[in-house]
């Protein structure tokens, strides 16, 4: 039997911070969704929302052609948080005066006016931290409504409706700058909404399950299976659903980490009942990408080949399958795709923008609402060991994206021996759980060196490693210095073509958390 979950629904208005509103609803076993603004009123109630949260963005309430809601949505009596932009739109709606050109951006203090509803387990008149970062602000509530918090600079830093339904803040509760930003949201769904957490991993295989059933009847199915942590547990979801009418393709595409496609075979054929079958393309993957060095041209060509590789071994295997199961996630999609306000495509991705259009299979994406640490939690719901959980995430594309430029044989083996080395070195030093995500990459560059007594003129590689919570935001790893001088003179003195070693120290964003 399928779970009855409360469901908030966030309207995104194009905030870079709006997938850290839903991760941080999430984490207090809340179901969310981001939908665009221009949902209309109907389709909003029919959707049966517990609870609203109008997001932030870049516009003025001023500006032409910005995105807006209906009005009316205010009147429904379903409880609503506006955050930054999402209060300056209510306030406007209502009547009240949005102040244009006031820049702020960065921590402010915010006085507490009330302790209870938003602010429950807060001390009226007590100060804690926010950030902040909005052009427009509200100096005033409007008619109806009162003031409840405010800062040296903000006169109403949050307000609510007489009524208790309606709440706006100026700051940010999402973003981990705001002090108690996880105690502001956790009241909003609590206190305000009165939302139930039965959102749990738990919660979330059962019904996955059983979705899973529904889209696939009696059909069969194939799933790509890389041996990450994502199309792992999209396939054991699909296995205890439909059962040996799954069968799992391994494409070794010549771009995987060292001994990679043995550890997989090992680990599948070893310890789960699965139908695996391992198809060795490397030729054809590698004779794609002959030339290629435009890192979209490259996933494109990996999409294409893969699905071929696909449809002509499900044939070859007999199993007729007409699914496919990947492992999808919601930073790949809201990256690839605009979630709905105006937010811009970084870049796409294996497994959302690379397919084909011609796809010959139906997609099961059974994890493409979750984040990366929520497939651990279902992952370890489903009793996969913590060393197999807890593998750092491996892109689609493999190693075609971490050697920058052009990819021939020869530099696919550099990175390897030098990733391998690496990502021991990292174990070694007990580092590994405390890491992200860590890599090395190739670049297209080459330096300058002295190896005995000789001049060398060879790569120059770059090494990766991120900390974070979701892989939306991302700072960079302080190795200790003994650490990076022992990983980089193994690699200098082990593998051949190597002469010098970089450590990448830019956080996400500006940059993404891979080069390509």
């Amino acid at each position: 039997m399928s779970h009855e979950h409360d469901r908030v629904l966030i309207l995104d208005f194009g905030s870079q911070f709006t997938q850290l509103i839903a991760r941080r609803i999430r984490e207090e076993s809340v179901y969310c969704e981001i939908h665009p603004p221009t949902r209309s009123l109907a389709w909003i109630r029919d959707w049966n929302p517990a609870a609203i949260i109008l997001s932030g963005g870049p516009s003025s309430v001023y500006d032409e052609d910005v995105p807006r809601t209906d009005p009316a949505l205010l009147e429904t009596g379903i409880p609503i948080l506006g955050i930054c932009y999402g209060m300056q739109l209510i306030a406007h709606m209502e009547g009240g005066n949005v102040k244009h050109g006031h820049r702020e951006y960065g921590r402010a203090e915010l006085t507490v006016g009330e302790g209870s509803g938003l602010f429950a387990g807060f001390e009226a008149g007590s100060r804690t931290t926010v950030w902040c970062s909005h052009g427009d602000h509200v100096d005033d509530p409007p008619a109806g409504y009162e003031r409840i918090g405010s800062t040296d600079s903000l006169p109403t830093a949050a307000f609510r409706s007489e009524n208790g339904k309606i709440w706006g803040v100026q700051f940010h509760p999402e973003v981990a700058h705001t002090q108690r930003g996880d105690d502001i949201i956790s009241n909003f769904l609590f206190e305000v909404a009165g939302c139930r957490p039965t959102w749990t991993p738990g919660a979330f295989v059962e019904d996955t399950i059983e979705k899973i059933r529904q889209q696939i009847g009696d059909g069969t199915a194939v799933c790509g299976l890389s041996g990450g942590v994502d199309s792992s547990v999209a396939a054991l979801l699909v296995h205890r659903a439909i059962g040996d009418r799954l069968t799992c393709i391994f494409v070794d595409h010549g771009l995987l980490r060292k001994d990679e496609r043995q550890q997989v075979e090992t680990m599948f054929r070893s310890h789960y009942d699965m139908k695996l079958v391992v198809e060795d393309a490397s030729e054809l993957f590698l004779a794609d990408l002959e030339g290629v060095v435009d890192p979209e041209a490259k996933r494109k060509a990996i999409g294409r080949r893969f699905i071929e590789v696909f449809d002509a071994t499900a044939s070859r295997e007999g199993t007729g399958a007409s699914f496919l199961v990947q492992g999808t996630l919601y930073p790949d999609v809201i990256e690839s795709v605009s979630a709905g306000g105006p937010s811009v495509t970084i870049k796409s991705h294996h497994n959302v923008g690379g397919l084909p259009e011609d796809l010959p299979f139906d997609l099961v994406e059974p994890l493409r609402e979750l984040f990366k640490d929520e497939v651990r939690a279902v992952g370890r719901e489903l009793g996969l060991p913590h060393h197999f959980v807890g593998r750092h995430p491996f892109p689609g594309p493999g190693l075609a994206i971490r050697v920058l430029g052009e990819i021939t044989r020869e530099r696919l083996e550099i990175l390897r021996e030098a990733d391998a080395i690496y990502l021991e070195e990292i174990r070694s030093a007990e580092l590994y759980d405390s890491i992200w995500q860590a890599f090395a990459v190739l670049l297209p560059v080459q330096s300058v060196g002295v190896m005995g007594d000789a001049r060398t003129y060879e790569n120059v590689l770059a090494l990766r490693a991120v900390t974070s919570r979701d892989g939306m935001t991302a700072d960079w790893f302080p190795f200790p210095h003994d650490v990076l001088g022992r990983i980089s003179t193994r690699i200098i003195n082990e593998v051949r073509g190597v002469n010098r070693v970089t450590y990448d120290v830019s956080s996400k964003p500006p940059a993404t958390i891979e080069w390509e």
